[in-house]
């Protein structure tokens, strides 16, 4: 393994992009540049930082008022259009948008429409459908195709394929569209101003995603796919004064997510006075605060002289996974079934392994039944993945049973380095066979903050914040009422939403956390 003494240059792309990961190499790697250059034995370390789209006088700032070089790009010129009254609808604007498009413009004028997520595309795209194919004999034909992470890769591929000569190709993107890919023959971009982030609420302690207005930088980004191979037209679907009411960058996500797993890798790197980190947008000290919180419940740190991490606590951040999941990977060694949780834990690291189309949810549902179970989701997962395996991945089988195979082959990677690590932390690989109940129990030792209890009135609320929620529509659980639940995220849309639970048992949180729960609420 090559010392870092011997590396002198080191460049960090897609700054943009912002995520935990690269906020963290940001501040570790200002660090050590600041640690070579207070040492005149060692040699400089230079640090080059890349990206198409930032806040450059930003990063120059971070990085010591760092000198600037702009590259000339190709970008095309792109003629931005704004609604004169604002949306209340913008999935309906989006329509409209369309075909109003798809009457004036040229037929080989392909379209991108950017929505925030698959139940969107797909309700749009089967609405689209149905107006194309009562549109005028003499009107051109319209391909309409969905894009979005979930899809199976055949799906996303006919995305890419050139429509038929006199047909229009309309995609319904998620912002996996935005800088992921580059799609031929684009002329119109159809932006709803829209976009699904995942929200961390200090207060609640409760990670949700949320569906909010995009920033300009990322309404710019989206503006660009238009002119990637000539001129083009980009339609925002919001009044120009709405347009300059945006904030002018994306949230880092450093300062929106729960903090936790950040925690967990500045302790593992030695790093224990986390207030004072050089963050380049600091978050705030009670999410800091709260993240230590979530540690010290998971019994991952503690405080003597300062905070450090636990023998437990050091073995969590062997995992690249949320602190949670990494909390049960280490209590399946108690209970016996560390082979069924890695199975479970890389299901849900990966998109989702199920896929509906909007065609056939009737008989997607009826299929999906095979996969169900009455204790949960997770357990549906676990079976998806065993009878992958028994098929070993048949591609006609996925597609009879509507399951995203490119999903579950990825799952089966991550599950094989995590299984990995368990063997080098010489954490025994055991099954608990046909024992649901050991593995639901396990499972409750990391997600017992994400824990919700049943009310007189069928409703749920979360057990120690009393937040209201509901079972989301896709669970195997929607048409039951069991009394507790654990679920592994929130989704905010009309409603606050759990996903991917699991039925428990009262006494296995209480036991799971006894300082967290009040004796007298569960």
């Amino acid at each position: 393994c090559c010392h870092p003494l011997r590396y002198s240059v080191v460049i960090l792309d897609e700054a943009h992009e912002r995520t935990i990961q690269t906020d963290i190499l940001f501040g570790v790697v200002k660090a050590a540049q600041k640690r070579r250059k207070e040492s005149n034995n060692h040699r400089p370390l230079k640090v080059i930082v890349m990206s198409a789209t930032m806040d450059v006088d930003h990063f120059s700032q971070y990085f010591n008022r760092a000198p600037v070089l702009y590259l000339e790009g190709r970008q095309h010129p792109v003629k931005v259009m704004y609604t004169r009254e604002p949306q209340e609808d913008y999935i309906y604007a989006a329509l409209v948008t369309v075909f109003q498009l798809h009457q004036e413009a040229p037929p080989q004028e392909d379209v991108l429409v950017f929505l925030t997520g698959q139940e969107e595309i797909e309700t749009l795209a089967r609405t689209m459908r149905d107006i194309a194919h009562h549109c005028p004999s003499d009107a051109p034909g319209m391909v309409v195709r969905p894009l979005y992470a979930a899809l199976p890769p055949a799906a996303q591929l006919k995305a890419f394929e050139a429509a038929p000569t006199g047909t229009r190709k309309v995609i319904l993107a998620t912002n996996i569209a935005e800088t992921s890919v580059t799609i031929k023959g684009i002329k119109h971009v159809v932006d709803t101003a829209m976009v699904k982030q995942r929200l961390f609420r200090p207060t609640s302690g409760l990670d949700s995603l949320v569906v909010k207005k995009v920033s300009k930088a990322q309404a710019w980004q989206r503006t660009g796919r238009a002119g990637r191979e000539s001129s083009g037209t980009c339609y925002r679907l919001l009044t120009e004064e709405e347009f300059e009411q945006l904030s002018p960058t994306t949230i880092p996500e450093i300062q929106r997510v729960n903090l936790a797993s950040v925690v967990l890798q500045l302790l593992a790197l030695r790093i224990h006075d986390i207030m004072e980190f050089d963050f380049m947008d600091k978050p705030t000290r009670e999410s800091l605060l709260t993240a230590l919180q979530q540690l010290h419940l998971l019994g991952a740190v503690e405080k003597q002289q300062r905070i450090q991490l636990t023998p437990l606590g050091r073995m969590m951040a062997a995992f690249p996974l949320d602190p949670r999941f990494a909390k049960v990977i280490l209590a399946a060694k108690d209970h016996h079934c560390t082979e069924e949780i890695l199975t479970i834990v890389a299901m849900l690291s990966v998109d989702s392994v199920l896929f509906t189309p909007a065609s056939k949810r009737e008989l997607a549902a009826a299929v999906r039944r095979k996969f169900m179970s009455e204790e949960g989701d997770h357990i549906m997962l676990l079976n998806i993945y065993r009878a992958f395996k028994a098929v070993k991945g048949n591609r006609q089988w996925c597609q009879e049973n509507f399951v995203n195979s490119r999903n579950v082959s990825n799952a089966m990677d991550i599950r094989g380095q995590l299984r990995d690590l368990c063997q080098r932390l010489q954490i025994p690989l055991e099954s608990a066979g046909q024992d649901t109940a050991v593995i639901r129990t396990c499972l409750a030792k990391g997600l017992f903050m994400n824990a919700a209890e049943l009310q007189r009135g069928g409703e749920y609320i979360t057990v120690e914040t009393r937040q209201p929620v509901a079972i989301h529509p896709s669970s195997c659980l929607f048409q039951c009422k069991p009394a507790y639940v654990i679920f592994s995220e929130l989704v905010q849309t009309t409603k606050c939403y759990m996903r991917d639970l699991s039925v428990v048992d009262q006494r296995w949180l209480q036991e799971a956390a006894p300082n967290y729960f009040k004796q007298d609420r569960t």
